[in-house]
């Protein structure tokens, strides 16, 4: 059983920042030495859930980013190629949601991960971890 759990979460005010960190682990799943397509999502109550960013995990880590977090978000993953971080910078109160680790275990997903991502993709995911941002 895949598990992400991530970590991080809390209450800002406006203009702040937090990092988040996903980590996963269990069986089956690519060990560190593999690749595969890790991502954050968010949800905000009554919304769809929307793409924050994607990263590949490979040597290279290519990146992609939707449009509610260029500019102030970067994605990056860790040295096992297990853990990805999400770096929130000038958070505003419209990033207010339950950010979610997902990951789609496809070790040959790298075109798809940083062109194309969707969230249909992603078969594995955290439980989440709640940011609020107050004005």
């Amino acid at each position: 059983q895949v598990q992400l759990m991530e970590s991080g979460g809390g209450s800002v005010q406006a203009g702040g920042s937090l990092r988040l960190s996903c980590a996963a682990s269990g069986n089956p799943y690519p060990p560190p030495y593999s690749s595969n397509c890790m991502a954050w999502f968010r949800q905000a109550p009554g919304k769809d859930r929307e793409g924050v960013a994607t990263i590949y995990t490979d040597n290279d880590g290519d990146t992609y980013y939707f449009d509610s977090a260029k500019g102030r978000f970067t994605i990056s993953q860790g040295s096992a190629k297990n853990t990805v971080y999400l770096q929130m910078d000038n958070l505003k109160p419209e990033d207010t949601a339950m950010y979610y680790c997902a990951a789609d275990g496809d070790a040959g997903s790298w075109y798809r991960c940083s062109h194309r991502p969707n969230i249909a993709d992603f078969g594995f995911w955290g439980q989440g971890t709640q940011v609020t941002v107050s004005s």
